[in-house]
């Protein structure tokens, strides 16, 4: 199994209580953290506003600014956003973007991409909030573009969402073939089908019924438009919740309440600790590499993993590496 690993942005109030002038030295730290292994990868949210409510005093730091800047100051971990949304940027700037990083990096960047759901953020920003099937097919003419501008270094579409004529696109990535798509997000009847069509990666549900039910959905489409369902890894995001005793356990799932206590309204405030509470990847390490090795039978062999509390006490982090990541790779 390969592992990455979320690096706190603010994004879930993840860097609440820690001066701003801090955040990148706390950022960074853990991206270097990550980089001596045995992380295949670091990941950031595409998103500008936190969940699970909108907070206009808490920071949420932009993606691909930060892509930019592990990109330099790493040097062998890969850098991934889950998931960039598609309407957010104009996708040949987007493959631009991603390419020039791809460089600065050494040829070390994955684009994780979407179609968007957080309406209040998408209005915040001007960008209305298209129907979901809209927002589909920006997914699915985005791809395309981005793929021409990574392979032949030029992108000429005429769609219903994006037109460019003759875009070009150089340098090229470094890697061959461009740069790898992960196509997130369990949609059952445009998503999946864009992903078996464009993806090397997907990502979609981390439970084992629910990803048991996609990962058989990704299945009938990659054999309706005749790609190697075998090629495509199928990756998932875990809260991991992990202490060496079960009373450990249970105060870190204190923590995660006490946390978000002063930040949530008391109806939001319980489904957020419950959706914590009842992750698949809270436990102690055994139980957790017990849960992972039923997953990894499944076909899920990509866990991308959050600490809701790495900013602040990297001792979770650290049993996770010691203890869970060895028994999988």
């Amino acid at each position: 199994m390969r592992f990455g690993l979320f690096v706190p942005q603010g994004w879930r109030h993840d860097l609440v209580g820690i001066d701003p002038a801090d955040h990148w030295d706390t950022m960074l730290g853990l991206a270097r953290f990550a980089d001596e292994g045995p992380y295949e990868s670091i990941w950031v949210f595409d998103h500008f506003h936190t969940v699970p409510v909108p907070s206009d005093v808490e920071a949420t730091h932009e993606a691909w600014s930060l892509m930019a800047a592990y990109g330099a100051a790493t040097s062998r971990v890969r850098l991934g956003q889950m998931c960039t949304c598609m309407g957010y940027r104009n996708p040949a700037y987007l493959a631009k973007v991603a390419a020039t990083i791809d460089v600065i990096s050494g040829g070390r960047v994955e684009m994780g991409i979407g179609a968007g759901w957080y309406e209040h953020e998408w209005l915040a920003y001007g960008y209305g909030f298209p129907g979901a099937g809209d927002r589909l097919a920006m997914l699915d003419e985005g791809v395309q573009i981005m793929r021409q501008l990574w392979t032949e270094g030029k992108a000429t579409l005429n769609g219903k969402h994006y037109q460019v004529d003759g875009a070009i696109s150089r340098p090229l990535p470094l890697q061959d073939g461009g740069i790898p798509l992960w196509i997130a997000g369990g949609g059952e009847k445009k998503t999946l089908r864009t992903a078996a069509k464009y993806a090397q990666y997907t990502n979609f549900a981390g439970d084992v019924e629910g990803f048991k039910h996609k990962s058989s959905v990704l299945e009938a489409h990659c054999k309706d438009v005749g790609t190697d369902y075998g090629k495509i890894v199928r990756s998932a995001n875990y809260n991991v919740v992990i202490g060496e005793t079960e009373k450990d356990v249970q105060d870190r799932l204190a923590w995660v309440r006490s946390h978000y206590e002063p930040h949530l309204p008391a109806d939001v405030l319980e489904s957020t600790v419950a959706g914590y509470h009842n992750g698949p990847l809270v436990g102690t390490p055994e139980q957790i590499v017990e849960r992972l090795k039923e997953l990894e039978g499944l076909g899920m062999t990509y866990a991308i993993a959050n600490f809701l509390e790495a900013a602040y006490d990297r001792s979770g982090v650290e049993l996770f590496t010691s203890k869970v990541v060895p028994e999988l790779i």
